[in-house]
């Protein structure tokens, strides 16, 4: 299979947010390796900054395989960042309406045709009060077992600790000079559910297994062992009904 050259807008992207990223923050990287030279794959990574597409793109960036993130709808609006994510190829989402699928059929072919496809399986910005991953959404479950494509588990720290998620004053907090830590592993191993109808608990179950493997990651970073049980917010919004 072929694969996504960096073209001429990941490039102008790279030359506005390397510098200063080179600059402001330290570097931490571990596990290049296991992104795959050739071929299409899928990237699981957790997600507890604004900052940390940027720290995660430029690690996986100087792997030489470009990622196409799926973003909030929202984002392609305005003129120029619009044009930036379109022409790196992001593939825009469409929450809670009929085009919301497009997304993943698009994931599909970008997989399918030797692209990587990187997914933040919990949706949004974690809301473990230890900013664990929380329990992840399906997506990327189903987008995996389509494709039978390597999934590559991604953890990254330190983001947070420069834009920390939900704070109450919306400040970037750049000394001292943080490190940015990212990390992927071996792909996670998928093969006991193909084959399988792509049912609710399939899905749920394989779910699991890739935010098990992101987790195990994180806990690497931090020096900690991840929770048992993972975070999920609508457990807490039915305990607070």
């Amino acid at each position: 299979m072929s694969r996504r050259r960096i073209g001429f807008w990941y490039r102008l992207a790279a030359a506005i947010a390397k510098p200063p990223l080179v600059l402001l923050f330290k570097r931490d990287w571990r596990g290049m390796e296991h992104i795959p030279a050739q071929g299409g794959f899928i990237t699981a990574v957790n997600h507890n900054s604004y900052l940390d597409p940027l720290s995660y793109a430029h690690f996986q960036y100087n792997t030489g395989r470009v990622p196409r993130f799926l973003a909030k709808a929202p984002l392609f609006k305005p003129a120029f960042v619009g044009a930036v994510l379109r022409g790196t190829g992001q593939i825009p989402v469409y929450r809670e309406s009929t085009d919301a699928a497009n997304a993943f059929r698009a994931a599909v072919d970008a997989i399918n045709s030797g692209e990587c496809v990187a997914f933040y399986p919990e949706g949004t910005l974690t809301r473990d009060p230890d900013l664990w991953p929380m329990v992840g959404k399906t997506g990327v479950a189903r987008v995996a077992l389509m494709t039978k494509a390597p999934v590559i588990p991604v953890a990254q720290w330190g983001a947070n600790e420069v834009m920390p998620p939900y704070a109450k004053e919306k400040k970037v907090r750049l000394f001292p000079r943080r490190t940015l830590r990212v990390v992927a592993g071996p792909p996670v191993d998928l093969s006991a559910f193909y084959g399988q109808e792509a049912s609710a608990e399939v899905l749920r179950d394989a779910t699991d297994t890739i935010m098990a493997a992101v987790s195990e990651l994180l806990g690497e970073l931090r020096g900690q062992n991840p929770p048992a049980e993972r975070f999920d917010p609508r457990k807490q919004k039915g305990t607070a009904k």
